[in-house]
């Protein structure tokens, strides 16, 4: 592949990702818990940022909840256990309703909706819902790679005799079982994420830990959202 081929191929990656709206919210969102560090809670440039990006992002979000609401309807897998099928229906219950709560408040943050007093108390709701979900996330994912790691250990003993990284099935779980890691990294994160932004621990999870934390799971949302390379073809 000559380097004009390459170069055109790495754009249509990047084409290809920035047209997802989702990965558009995620890059504003690093700008907007970036810009929360930055400022760490203080009047200036860095805070007028995070509070434009953060009203930004909710017009991205528009009719969102419909994703969550659709997932929580929709039949789960044969064999997953109750407890992980509850924990996963609540979280799309809470990420649902905190995605239609967060319209309402961009309603009044806009000016749109004018009971200013309504709006706080909707928008710490919605972030109680966030935290929830983000709570669920985590449980289902720790319980999740419980089974995978059982599974695996299995079909180790199975390939005893053979190099278990050249079967197939044994890769893709191990594959499986980093994304969930990093989505359980990503989850407990979240958590001190919304601590911060409900300020229910301000001495301990200051702005500055708060957009840290957010920053940084922004950009694991940003990585899981890459698209997938092509294979190479071989001759």
């Amino acid at each position: 592949m000559s380097s004009l081929e390459a170069t055109r191929a790495e754009l249509g990656l990047l084409v290809l990702y920035l047209n997802k709206a989702e990965a558009r919210d995620k890059i504003c969102r690093a700008i907007q818990y970036g810009s929360k560090f930055l400022s760490d809670g203080q009047p200036g440039t860095a805070q007028n940022v995070d509070k434009s990006t953060s009203l930004a992002r909710k017009v991205f979000r528009l009719l969102k909840f419909v994703n969550d609401l659709h997932a929580l309807i929709s039949p789960v897998p044969q064999g997953t256990p109750l407890p992980l099928v509850l924990l996963g229906k609540s979280k799309n219950a809470l990420l649902s309703t905190f995605l239609f709560l967060d319209q309402i408040v961009w309603l009044g943050r806009s000016g749109i909706y004018k009971n200013k007093e309504r709006t706080e108390l909707i928008g710490r709701i919605s972030l109680y819902c966030w935290m929830g979900s983000s709570v669920c996330t985590t449980l289902a994912e720790i319980g999740e790679l419980g089974r995978l790691s059982a599974s695996m250990r299995k079909l180790e003993k199975e390939l005893k005799n053979s190099d278990k990284y050249q079967n197939e099935q044994y890769r893709a779980k191990l594959q499986n079982s980093n994304e969930r890691s990093l989505a359980l990294i990503k989850a407990a994160m979240d958590i001190v994420v919304a601590v911060g932004l409900l300020q229910l621990a301000p001495k301990k999870v200051t702005p500055r830990v708060t957009g840290a934390f957010g920053f940084t799971t922004s950009l694991i949302s940003c990585y899981q959202l890459l698209p997938s390379r092509p294979k190479a073809k071989t001759t």
